[in-house]
């Protein structure tokens, strides 16, 4: 009995899940990684004590959970097809807190940029109505909901080399890399979401052009990143494009193959893997 009322009522741990908990590390620790091994070839401890640094990590991840937040807000009918053991919105958390919470994290986000730099207060604000118009309107549209998170995740990278003003050319590789990747999972995630999106009269690129036309895409765009990665790269660490080329040439084969919402999952997770591949690759560079 006293499981049952527990589970019916909000926790730490189910509010870490909505707003995905591990993404959000993820996030941050990308960022000191970028910090650490791109442009200060090591840990120092004028690093661990930039205060101001560490805000512009803590502003990055704030922005970001409020993503998560509203994104949930406005998708928690197809979440109730696509994924009903993650639904929380109006279960554990009202749906009015959701927004407050979006408001008052999206407010201290941009207040803290804004005392770091008016540029970096100018990049969270955007950020974060992007994120905002994301999850109310372009996430249903073909490619440009894909597009836009694919250029906010290698923002969260573009904004260390904007604070620290230092091998901006390494950073931008890296933020480009980012920016690939996560445009490829997006899409590989609409076909995961096909049944959801479609009930509900999303207008996504599988929904549109079909699984098929959808796959011919990511092979073009997988093409792309590599060309445009060996370009940006050889000339700094040739191993690393050389890798990376493998690793799609992998995925490829598999999106080839996948014709499941449980393979395209798999993907999915994987393009995940690739994009922890690429942070730890920090080290070497």
């Amino acid at each position: 009995m006293l499981i049952s009322m527990m589970s019916n009522h909000f926790s730490v741990f189910k509010y870490l899940k909505m707003v995905r908990g591990l993404n959000l590390i993820i996030v941050g620790l990308t960022q000191y990684f970028t910090a650490i091994f791109l442009l200060h070839e090591g840990l120092s401890w004028h690093l661990l004590n930039d205060q101001k640094f560490f805000l512009l990590v803590l502003s990055t991840v704030i922005i970001t959970s409020a993503g998560y937040l509203i994104n949930d807000y406005y998708d928690v009918k197809i979440d109730y097809v696509n994924r009903p053991d993650r639904v929380i919105v109006g279960r554990a958390l009202k749906r009015r807190w959701i927004i407050i919470a979006h408001t008052a994290f999206n407010f201290i986000g941009i207040g803290i940029g804004f005392y770091i730099s008016p540029t970096i207060g100018t990049i969270n604000f955007i950020a974060a109505f992007l994120l905002w118009l994301y999850s109310n309107q372009l996430k249903r549209l073909p490619f440009i909901g894909n597009f836009t998170i694919a250029i906010l995740t290698g923002t969260t990278l573009f904004l260390v080399g904007q604070y620290f003003q230092e091998r901006e050319y390494l950073v931008l590789c890296y933020a480009i890399f980012a920016g690939f990747i996560t445009l490829i999972r997006e899409i590989i995630k609409d076909m995961e979401d096909l049944k959801g999106d479609e009930k509900f009269g999303c207008k996504t690129l599988p929904i549109v052009l079909g699984i098929a036309k959808t796959k011919q895409i990511i092979y073009g765009i997988v093409l792309i990143f590599c060309t445009v990665v060996f370009v940006l790269m050889s000339s700094i660490n040739i191993v690393f494009p050389i890798t990376l080329s493998v690793i799609m040439i992998f995925l490829i084969f598999e999106l080839l193959k996948a014709d499941k919402i449980k393979d395209y999952g798999k993907l999915s997770t994987f393009c995940k893997v690739i994009m922890l591949l690429g942070v730890i690759s920090m080290v070497w560079i």
